[in-house]
């Protein structure tokens, strides 16, 4: 979840269209069209800019701040730039409305799926469609597969790692209620605690520092830290998928909202017409692979 030029960008976040197909912040968790509408009294009308928002008239979308490369730019998710930006005002113009009726607001990941009427419309920011958060929150369907990926200092013993068991006896870090620190918790399950992180920027610092031989991040991310951030480290390689069915980032709104289908529709008509494809081989593509670790 995190921040650069174009040039690095295109040489880092990127994920090939293949390995996205297989592929934070919860185990993996099997997504599905059925589960990702509203829990609550059936949505009203979808009229395209006269939907129930928070504002009328507008549409409010949260993120966290900082706001990261390669899903957003420049730390400004209202340029429209990057890949999650990009997607927002995607959904946006599906429901009707322009960039200048989209008001962005910052919330903390944690507290984006947190129980509470929430402040905003729809979050996204790289949330994790879980059975556990659905306990609190609306998802809308997926609108990005992604598997997580292990960053390790060049030279150090976590470098050499080629299996899941080579992780085991290594300190990992990850950022506090994310899919990464569950892929250290529930698959490495290490010898040693995770290192747990309010932020990203602290896990890159830790691992700067040597305080924690690897850290685990969404894919995407680690391209973008190991090319434009931690120059010195590599990504060691990514995880396999659990359950057969890929991780899915979704947008996040009020349990029971009566936006929710609406949106689902929104990015389901943005999968179907290649929209979502477009705008992941704009800010997601040109990534070299990463081995899988087994």
């Amino acid at each position: 979840m995190h921040p650069a030029p174009r040039t690095p960008r295109r040489a880092v976040a990127a994920v090939t269209v293949a390995l996205l197909a297989t592929a934070v912040g919860c185990a993996p968790q099997p997504e599905e069209k059925a589960s990702a509408t509203s829990s609550g009294p059936a949505a009203k009308s979808c009229a395209k800019g006269k939907l129930a928002t928070k504002t009328s008239g507008k549409l409010t979308i949260a993120t966290d701040e900082p706001a990261y490369e390669p899903w957003f730019k420049d730390g400004k998710p209202a340029n429209g730039q990057g890949f999650e930006s990009a997607v927002a005002y995607a959904v946006a113009k599906r429901l009707g409305y322009d960039k200048s009726a989209v008001v962005w607001q910052s919330v903390p990941f944690n507290k984006a799926f947190a129980p509470g009427v929430k402040s905003f419309d729809f979050d996204i920011n790289q949330v994790s469609i879980s059975d556990e958060r659905k306990k609190a929150v609306d998802f809308s369907s997926g609108y990005y597969d992604v598997r997580q990926a292990v960053i390790a200092l060049k030279g150090g013993k976590a470098a050499r790692a080629t299996s899941i068991a080579d992780l085991r006896d290594l300190e990992l870090g990850a950022q506090v209620g994310t899919t990464s620190l569950e892929y250290i918790t529930g698959l490495v399950k290490p010898a040693r605690q995770a290192a747990v992180f309010g932020k990203n920027d602290q896990a890159k610092s830790a691992l700067k520092n040597g305080q924690v031989d690897a850290v685990v991040t969404d894919l995407p991310t680690a391209f973008y830290i190991t090319a434009a951030e931690v120059t010195d480290a590599k990504i060691v390689g990514q995880f396999e998928n659990q359950g057969g069915a890929p991780e899915q980032f979704g947008l996040v709104l009020d349990k029971g909202s009566a936006l929710t289908s609406c949106v689902t529709a929104a990015v389901d008509a943005l999968r179907e017409d290649g929209t979502l494809a477009g705008i992941e081989k704009q800010w997601l593509s040109d990534a070299v692979d990463a081995p899988v670790l087994k």
